[in-house]
C-alpha cells in the first residue's frame, strides 16, 4: 500500500474531531473555575500566619528599650555593672528565612479553596487530555502535527508536570495560580488564532521520529516553563526579602502574596534543579531532530530558523548551567539568565512558526 492509499484510507473522523473541540472548550471552562478558586485561596486564606519572613529579616529595634544591667562580683568582692551585648542579625549574604506555606497559609478556609482549586485543575486536565487523545484518534496519528495541536498538548503536559510534583509532595501549591492563568492564555490563543482543522500530515512528517522528537520537545518546554515561573517569582520574592532586610516596609498586598511563596533561596534551587534535570533531554531533542532531518531532507543540519533557534535555546540554557556551576552565579543573575533562555524557547515555539518562513512552516497556523 503506497502513501497516497494510506492517506486516503485514513480520512479524518469528523465526529471525534468535534468531540475533541468540545472537550478542549470544556477544559477551558473548568480551568476558569480553577482560576477563581486559586484567587480565593490567595485572597481569603488566613493572613495571620504569613509574617515569618518579616520576623526573620526585619532588623531588631534596640533603641526602644535599654538593655538590662546585671551585676558581677570581681575577685575583691566589688560588684561591677556589665551591659549585655546586643546581637544583631546580618542582612548580607545568604538569608536563612523560612519558606512560605503556599497559598492558603495552612488555615481551614484557605485549605478548602486550595483543595477545590486542585480538584478543578485535575478535572480540567482530564478533559484536556481527552481532547488531545480524541484529536489523535480522529486522524490516527500523533496529535502534534500543527501549532494548534502542539499548544493543547503543551498545556496538558505542563499541568501534568504540576500535578506530578503535587503527588510527589513537593511544595508547589504556589504554582497553581500562574500555571492555570498561563494555560487559559495558551488555550485561548490555540482555539482562536492557531486553530487548524483535523487533517492528515504532510509527507515530510510521516515518520516515527514525530513521536520521539516532538514529544520530547513538548515535555522539555513544559518543564522549562515551570522552571521559568520559579525564576520569575524568585525575583519578586528576593526583592521583598531585600526590602525587609534593609528595614523597608512592603505594602500589605505584596506582603500577603509574597509571604506565601517559598523563600528566595528555595525558588532559586527549584528553578535550577528543574532546568538542570531537563537539559540533557533538550540536548537529545536537538539530536533527534537532526537525525530526522537527515532522513527527511537528506541533511542533518541546514540552518533552518527552527534549527537555529533550538540551538540558541540550547546555548542559553548551557550558559545558565555553566555560570552556576563554574562562576557560582546564583540569585538574580542566574534568574535573569534562566528567563532569557526560556524567552528563547518561547520564540522558537511561537515566533519562528508565526513570523519566519522555513522548512518547518508546515507546522502552520
Amino acid at each position: 500500500m503506497n502513501l497516497a492509499t494510506t492517506l486516503a484510507a485514513a480520512e479524518p473522523n469528523e465526529d471525534l474531531a468535534r468531540i475533541s473541540n468540545v472537550l478542549i472548550y470544556s477544559a477551558m471552562a473548568v480551568y476558569l473555575l480553577a482560576f477563581f478558586a486559586h484567587m480565593a485561596e490567595w485572597l481569603f486564606g488566613s493572613r495571620s500566619k504569613v509574617a515569618r519572613t518579616a520576623a526573620a529579616l526585619t532588623p531588631a529595634k534596640t533603641a526602644a528599650k535599654a538593655p538590662e544591667v546585671t551585676a558581677k562580683a570581681t575577685g575583691g568582692g566589688t560588684a561591677t555593672l556589665e551591659r549585655p551585648k546586643v546581637v544583631t542579625r546580618s542582612v548580607t549574604g545568604s538569608r536563612d528565612v523560612p519558606d512560605g506555606p503556599g497559598a492558603s497559609a495552612g488555615d481551614e478556609k484557605g485549605d478548602l479553596y486550595g483543595r477545590i482549586a486542585v480538584s478543578l485543575t485535575v478535572l480540567a486536565f482530564l478533559l484536556e487530555f481527552g481532547g488531545v487523545l480524541t484529536r489523535a484518534l480522529s486522524v490516527q496519528r500523533a496529535p502534534w502535527g500543527n501549532m494548534y495541536e502542539f499548544s493543547i498538548t503543551f498545556s496538558t503536559v505542563a499541568v501534568g508536570v504540576y500535578l506530578t510534583l503535587l503527588v510527589l509532595k513537593k511544595n508547589v501549591a504556589w504554582l497553581g495560580l500562574p500555571l492555570v492563568t498561563t494555560v487559559l492564555l495558551d488555550l485561548g490563543l490555540a482555539v482562536t488564532v492557531l486553530y487548524t482543522e483535523s487533517d492528515q500530515l504532510v509527507p515530510a512528517l510521516h515518520s516515527y521520529w514525530l513521536w520521539i522528537h516532538v514529544s520530547t520537545a513538548i515535555f522539555c518546554g513544559a518543564v522549562f516553563y515551570v522552571g521559568g515561573v520559579g525564576a520569575l517569582l524568585y525575583l519578586f520574592r528576593d526583592s521583598y526579602e531585600t526590602k525587609l532586610a534593609s528595614g523597608g516596609q512592603p505594602g500589605k498586598f505584596a506582603t500577603s502574596v509574597l509571604e506565601r511563596l517559598p523563600s528566595a533561596a528555595s525558588l532559586d534551587k527549584f528553578s535550577y534543579r528543574l532546568n538542570a534535570a531537563i537539559f540533557p533531554l533538550w540536548t537529545f531533542t536537538i539530536i533527534a531532530g537532526a537525525i530526522w532531518a537527515g532522513d527527511a531532507w537528506g541533511r542533518y543540519w541546514g540552518w533552518d530558523p527552527k534549527e537555529v533557534w533550538s540551538f540558541i535555546t540550547w546555548v542559553a540554557y548551557a550558559g545558565y548551567l555553566h555560570a552556576r556551576a563554574t562562576a557560582g552565579w546564583k540569585g538574580r543573575k542566574a534568574a535573569y539568565l534562566a528567563l532569557i533562555a526560556f524567552a528563547c524557547w518561547l520564540f522558537n515555539y511561537y515566533g519562528v512558526n508565526i513570523f519566519v518562513t522555513g522548512k518547518h512552516s508546515y507546522a502552520g497556523v
